[in-house]
């Protein structure tokens, strides 16, 4: 899912260390590296903190909870990879030639 497409959402963030992470997603890459504005960090035992930014590690992150009025077909049906035409992929794949000495005589 294509999660940047929630900006402005309220997203929660539970963390493996026991923390919550409550704010409005900015960016997400592919690692799960998660980007937050407008936050509140919540920690057990102690008084929330707000900042106003938060990096998040994707390998700390135990689950993401989405808000109940996120339309999740609409953002999966956005978030579909689109083939595209003929010549859009990778160049045609070639093979190094063995590297020759000036005597003619390959290297190995």
């Amino acid at each position: 899912m294509n999660l940047p497409l929630a900006t402005n959402q309220p997203v929660t963030v539970e963390l493996k260390n026991g923390n919550s992470v409550n704010g409005q997603v900015l960016t997400v890459n592919p690692s799960m590296n998660i980007t937050m504005k407008n936050i509140k960090l919540i920690q057990p035992h102690q008084d929330p903190q707000l900042m106003p930014f938060i990096n998040i590690r994707g390998n700390q992150i135990r689950q993401v909870l989405l808000p109940d009025d996120l339309n999740i077909d609409s953002l999966l049906a956005k978030s579909v990879l689109k083939p595209k035409g003929p010549g859009a992929g990778p160049g045609k794949q070639t093979t190094k030639k063995p590297f020759r000495r000036a005597g003619g005589k390959r290297a190995f």
